[in-house]
């Protein structure tokens, strides 16, 4: 017998009808109509399984600290920066790991049951980095997290980043970031990428780098991170996170760089939500959108995710860490509202992320790990449309989240009358 059985539900690439069969956390079987019984049966009633939402760009340290010790007035990012700075003398490792745990419960319920977080490192106790491990630890069994060292403050502009990113990563630490725009100089901030790069590869690690977040044309910290990726050998183990100076280059310069990053197998992540908020504050009109060249990326080959980012912290006072939010966000600002642009929308918060994160078994197909999201949608499409309710979230096998299935009902004279959202288009 088996251990479940998930009847009749649409995949993402638009097979109906089929069922999932999981035995021992896998998925050992995905067919029409399969001849079985287990000890847990779901009726999908022809709903969208997908594998679950990954979230590759957060940072859950500051996740639901809103108001403290003040609202962010202004809404800029170096309001923001002053806002943490004011805040960080009295954090203690208990007040990061209530905030953090109740976050992870809030992503579950979302269906995220993979998160890479960055965490400053530029605190010298570092508070947040045992906080975020102790998380990790206490949440493997729900949902995979991912930790960057990210030195906030500047590798070389600050005096100890040095020391403690080492410090974070002996403790722990999943990989090595940076914030190459933050240093006091293009050349420092080349200088800190190589410094980085250099580190990783010594400790076999990944990369995840802010990099370029800013309206400046000529921040161009992605070159030498591209760069290093390949004079490394790292392909494949760099990320370049919200390259939004991208959208203000001109384009004969990005016909080159755009190859050079594909060369150099450098994923990228755009964080929607706040690359549109944050990005474009000295503008009057025209303003510019801020989100980084998605569009192009994908077209060229290159893997694209998008990130939340903040969820009700000094910097984005809004979000309840919803990836279909986010998807929805960056394809009506990065213009992608073809079919296919649409689907690689809904890949950018799972499958693509998945490959960044390097997750082992994600998927559904035989053998997968069986965690997936069973949401009140039919397909890709319509559930950026709707962004559904969740009705099952499902870990290794077992149900560790739900959500009633929605229903609308109206009274318009002649009795109450349900209306359906859903209408099957794509």
């Amino acid at each position: 017998m088996l251990d479940m059985l998930v009847r009749n539900v649409t995949l993402p690439d638009g097979r109906s009808g089929m069922d999932i069969a999981i035995q021992d956390g896998k998925i050992v079987q995905v067919d029409p109509a399969i001849q079985a019984q287990a000890h847990t049966e779901i009726d999908g009633r022809g709903y969208l399984a997908s594998p679950p939402f990954v979230d590759s760009h957060f940072h859950m340290d500051a996740a639901l600290s809103l108001g403290q010790p003040r609202l962010n007035q202004s809404g800029t990012l170096l309001e923001g920066i002053q806002v943490w700075g004011e805040l960080k003398p009295s954090l203690t490792v208990e007040s990061i790991k209530q905030r953090a745990l109740e976050m992870c419960r809030l992503s579950i319920s979302r269906g995220i049951l993979a998160i890479r977080s960055h965490v400053d490192i530029s605190d010298d106790n570092l508070l947040a980095v045992q906080a975020l491990l102790e998380v990790r630890e206490e949440m493997r069994p729900y949902l995979d997290l991912q930790l960057v060292a990210f030195p906030q403050d500047g590798y070389l502009r600050y005096s100890r980043a040095h020391e403690n990113l080492v410090r974070a990563l002996d403790m722990g630490v999943d990989l090595v970031g940076g914030i190459p725009h933050f240093e006091r100089t293009m050349a420092e901030g080349a200088e800190a990428t190589r410094a980085l790069c250099e580190l990783a590869e010594q400790r076999g690690l990944r990369v995840d780098m802010h990099c370029d977040e800013s309206d400046d044309p000529h921040s161009r910290h992605i070159e030498s991170l591209a760069y290093e990726a390949q004079r490394l050998g790292m392909q494949g183990r760099v990320t370049g996170s919200h390259l939004t100076s991208m959208h203000s280059m001109d384009n004969y310069y990005v016909s080159k760089l755009i190859p050079l990053i594909r060369e150099a197998g450098v994923h990228v992540i755009a964080n929607p939500l706040i690359n549109i908020t944050l990005q474009g504050r000295h503008d009057t009109y025209p303003k510019r959108r801020g989100m980084t060249r998605v569009p192009e990326l994908m077209n060229a080959g290159i893997n694209v995710a998008f990130g939340h980012d903040c969820v009700m912290d000094p910097w984005y006072s809004l979000g309840s860490h919803d990836m279909l939010e986010v998807a929805s966000m960056g394809l009506h600002v990065g213009q992608m509202t073809g079919l296919e642009q649409m689907r690689q929308a809904f890949a950018a918060v799972t499958e693509n992320p998945a490959r960044i994160l390097g997750l082992e078994g994600y998927g559904l197909e035989p053998g997968c790990n069986a965690d997936f999201v069973i949401l009140q949608a039919t397909s890709p499409i319509e559930a950026l449309q709707l962004k559904p309710s969740r009705l099952y979230v499902v870990r290794r096998g077992e149900v560790i989240a739900r959500t009633p299935e929605q229903q609308h009902f109206v009274s318009l004279g002649a009795g109450e009358e349900s209306v359906n959202f859903s209408k099957g288009l794509f």
